[in-house]
């Protein structure tokens, strides 16, 4: 397998609605593995995700948990996701997804660069930026 570079994402006790959510916009194939089943049986976070992974069709990855208990969580002060590339149907229904229900800071329409981009926070708080490549 080739070296890929793919987001992960820390959450503080959401990761499965979160990742089931992205599930709904993108498509794919997700696996969850819970703190439980990873040796925490019985203890508060035991049904919580230590780790998840989500495949699309698009060939898109995204990974995430939830944060172990003694760890810090700061949600989306670190990390932006990326989508770009020139299927316009595809990214403008990924932007309809994750702009619903949160908070558009950049709205989704061609820009000076002469691109459609649009930013958001989804209602999860992690942030996205939509990039649709002009010809």
């Amino acid at each position: 397998m080739a070296s890929r570079l793919n987001p992960y994402i820390s959450f503080a006790g959401d990761a499965r609605q979160a990742l089931e959510f992205y599930k709904t916009v993108f498509g794919g194939e997700l696996t969850l593995n819970t703190f439980g089943e990873s040796g925490m049986a019985g203890s508060p976070v035991e049904d919580q995700i230590m780790h998840g992974q989500l495949e699309s069709p698009g060939g898109y990855t995204l990974m995430a948990s939830d944060t172990p208990p003694g760890m810090e969580h700061n949600p989306g002060t670190n990390i932006s996701v990326s989508l770009s590339g020139d299927d316009g149907e595809e990214l403008r229904g990924y932007w309809e997804k994750l702009s619903t229900d949160g908070t558009v800071s950049v709205p989704f329409e061609k820009q000076m660069w002469g691109d459609e981009f649009g930013a958001c926070t989804d209602k999860f708080g992690i942030s996205w930026m939509v990039n649709v490549t002009q010809a």
